[in-house]
């Protein structure tokens, strides 16, 4: 007889589950940077913007479908670290992509305004969780005030990013700076209807959801089976699933010249992961998700600051060629995330 889908499946399951369920995710993600970067070209967003909100809006859906059932199931630590983990994942990934990038260091050729603010935007809401974990457990209608707040910052961020007509700061052009400009694509997607890439970027999505859910029932199953903790199992397996869709992405809109889109997917997608705590928050009936957030969990959230700080650096340094050919942040970032593993390991 087969497990219902809504008890919690066996070891063996589980495994698979989460194997293919990651398997299909990688598979979307390439096909996502294709019809994200044709996309920004059609409706003029520009790399930056678009991939940023769009783009990082659906490669984030799996970790949003995660946080959701694992807050739903009960489970406010597993949603607490996916989300956060999926961040200092995701920021490892432009170390990843940035290896692709052979002639000069990504954080050099992809200078722009835009995702040095979305960086800002993320140390911003991730300052709010942390205030928030800190703050009287106050709740309305089983949600914290901070939720509100976070979106409300989100919402804020995106509208004084949109709106900057004579911005104050500019990255310099060089010879190895690559611009967001409008390029026909190489694969075929530039022959179809807009419409028509419309159609198969949401469906992509909805292929992303159902890997989130899978993973994320697919965990459950992990921690409870293997007594491993549900900090370590969110922070690094479902983490790293969770990271998949930007890394993959941002490897192949490098191979593709479009590093702008690499950046924003990235750091666009973490801020959107950061709102995940907010989904988590109205998903889990048991109070406050900040609160429920135990050492583990604000650990990782300040490796994920400092991890954000550093690639923030990075982006104004513009460092051309450094360390191991991957620049000093990508080394510190290495390092950072390396560290965080293994203290939530102990």
């Amino acid at each position: 007889m087969l497990t219902p889908l809504t008890d919690l499946w066996p070891l063996s399951w589980s495994i698979v589950v989460f194997l293919v369920a990651t398997a299909v995710t990688v598979v979307c993600s390439v096909r996502l940077a294709g019809l994200g970067d044709t996309l920004a070209d059609r409706t003029g967003w520009g790399e930056a913007l678009f991939g940023a909100v769009l783009f990082g809006l659906v490669t984030s859906l799996s970790g949003i479908v995660m946080t959701a059932v694992s807050a739903a199931a009960d489970q406010p630590r597993l949603a607490y670290s996916n989300a956060v983990g999926g961040i200092a994942a995701q920021t490892v990934a432009i170390v990843v992509a940035d290896a692709f990038l052979r002639k000069v260091n990504l954080e050099h050729a992809a200078a722009s305004l835009s995702n040095m603010l979305f960086g800002c935007l993320l140390v911003g809401l991730l300052g709010i969780a942390l205030m928030a974990t800190f703050s009287p457990p106050v709740t309305f209608v089983g949600l914290h005030p901070a939720s509100v707040v976070m979106v409300a910052f989100y919402v804020g961020g995106i509208r004084l990013i949109r709106s900057r007509a004579e911005p104050m700061w500019r990255a310099v052009p060089t010879r190895d700076t690559l611009p967001d400009v409008p390029d026909e694509d190489t694969e075929g997607l530039g022959a179809h209807s807009t419409s028509r890439l419309w159609g198969q970027f949401a469906a992509v999505a909805g292929l992303v959801v159902i890997g989130g859910w899978a993973v994320a029932r697919a965990a459950e199953g992990i921690v409870e089976h293997t007594g491993l903790s549900a900090g370590l199992v969110g922070a690094v397996f479902m983490g790293l699933v969770n990271a998949l869709p930007e890394t993959v992405t941002s490897i192949a809109a490098v191979r593709r010249g479009a590093v702008t889109l690499a950046i924003a997917a990235i750091v666009g997608g973490n801020c959107l992961d950061a709102l995940n705590l907010v989904v988590g928050d109205i998903a889990y009936r048991g109070g406050s998700l900040f609160h429920a957030a135990d050492p583990d969990e604000l650990f990782l959230t300040s490796g994920a600051l400092v991890m954000t700080a550093v690639l923030l650096g990075g982006l104004l340094i513009r460092q051309k060629r450094g360390w191991l050919r991957i620049g000093f942040d990508g080394i510190l970032l290495i390092a950072v995330y390396a560290s965080t593993v293994a203290v939530l390991a102990v």
